[in-house]
C-alpha cells in the first residue's frame, strides 16, 4: 500500500504582509509526486447584514460598493476581511461589519465556510448573517474606499443573475442566505 496523499515538503518563496507563497512537494492519491504553488492565507470572514426584522418577505440587505484594484474598479460586496492573528471567525465578522458599515450586530448566525480557490490557495472564508443591527460610525481603514447601500433581497438576487455582482463570496453568501433563511 502506498503512502497517504499530502505534503512531503514545503519551501517558502515569498512572505508578504497578507499572504505567503510556498512551493509544496506533494504526494498524489496514485502515489506519484509533484510540486504545487500554494498561496497561504490566514482566512477571512464575510457577513450578510440584514436590515429588516426577522421574517420579512423581501428583507433589506446592506451591501458595499468598494474599489478593488484587482478588478480595475468598483464591485458590490458584503462586508468582509481577513482574520487577525488569534481572532475567531465570528469576532472577525463583527469587526469587519462595524469597520466597513458602522453596523453592530445584535445577532450573528453562521451560514457556512467556503474555500475561495482550492486549486492554489488554502484561504477559507467563514460566512455569516447579521441581524438586529444598530447603526454607529464606521471605522474604515485608509485603503478602503467604499459606500454602503441598502438593497432588497430580490434586487440583490437580480444583480447576481444579471452579472452586476461578480464577487464570489458575496454570491455564495447571498444565495446561501436566500436559500436557507426559511430553514429549508
Amino acid at each position: 500500500m502506498s503512502e497517504a496523499p499530502g505534503r512531503i515538503a514545503t519551501r517558502r518563496v515569498h512572505a508578504g504582509r497578507i499572504l505567503q507563497l510556498d512551493i509544496d512537494t506533494v504526494r498524489y492519491p496514485d502515489g506519484s509526486t509533484g510540486e504545487l504553488e500554494m498561496v497561504r492565507h490566514p482566512g477571512a470572514a464575510a457577513v450578510v447584514p440584514v436590515l429588516s426584522p426577522a421574517g420579512a418577505d423581501d428583507p433589506q440587505l446592506l451591501l458595499i460598493r468598494q474599489y478593488r484594484y484587482a478588478t480595475d474598479g468598483d464591485i458590490w460586496e458584503v462586508p468582509a476581511g481577513r482574520l487577525d492573528p488569534g481572532e475567531g471567525p465570528e469576532d472577525c465578522a463583527r469587526r469587519e461589519l462595524e469597520e466597513e458599515t458602522g453596523a453592530r450586530a445584535g445577532r450573528l448566525d453562521r451560514l457556512t465556510t467556503i474555500y475561495t480557490t482550492p486549486g492554489f490557495t488554502d484561504e477559507r472564508i467563514h460566512l455569516f448573517a447579521a441581524y438586529d443591527l444598530r447603526m454607529e460610525a464606521h471605522r474604515r481603514e485608509a485603503d478602503e474606499f467604499l459606500q454602503a447601500a441598502p438593497h432588497a433581497l430580490s434586487t440583490v438576487l437580480g444583480m447576481i443573475r444579471d452579472g452586476a455582482i461578480t464577487d464570489a463570496k458575496t454570491i455564495v453568501a447571498v444565495l446561501f442566505f436566500a436559500g436557507f433563511r426559511a430553514g429549508l
